[in-house]
């Protein structure tokens, strides 16, 4: 007779489901460890390129690319509106547009 786990195990694994991973077995491992199935041939050349070119280990860039990818950076810096910023009109130039906004009529048309 199988325990209890031996037939959840047998249940989950022996017909075929598909559930999300609850918890991540790492006995005797410094981390969370991952495998990766159907990576496509272009990707993986391109990651061993990479890997190569800058000395990595294709984990250690692997990591690193999920870690840019999936993690925000605390320095991240925001220059989009930089070329806005300050070039807005003066603002004697506000004044008069008000002033032209205060001039119509009040009355709708």
């Amino acid at each position: 007779m199988l325990s209890t786990s031996e037939n959840l195990a047998l249940s989950v694994f022996g017909r075929g489901l598909r559930l999300p991973a609850l918890c991540a077995y790492t006995v005797g491992m410094s981390g969370i460890q991952y495998t990766v199935r159907s990576v496509p041939s272009k990707l993986d050349a391109e990651l061993r390129r990479e890997a190569h070119a800058t000395g990595k280990t294709l984990n250690a860039l692997v990591v690193e690319t999920l870690e840019h990818a999936k993690l925000p950076s605390s320095q991240a810096v925001y220059d989009d509106l930089d070329w806005f910023v300050g070039t807005g009109p003066c603002e004697s130039e506000l004044d008069d547009a008000q002033a032209w906004l205060d001039a119509l009529p009040v009355e709708p048309a």
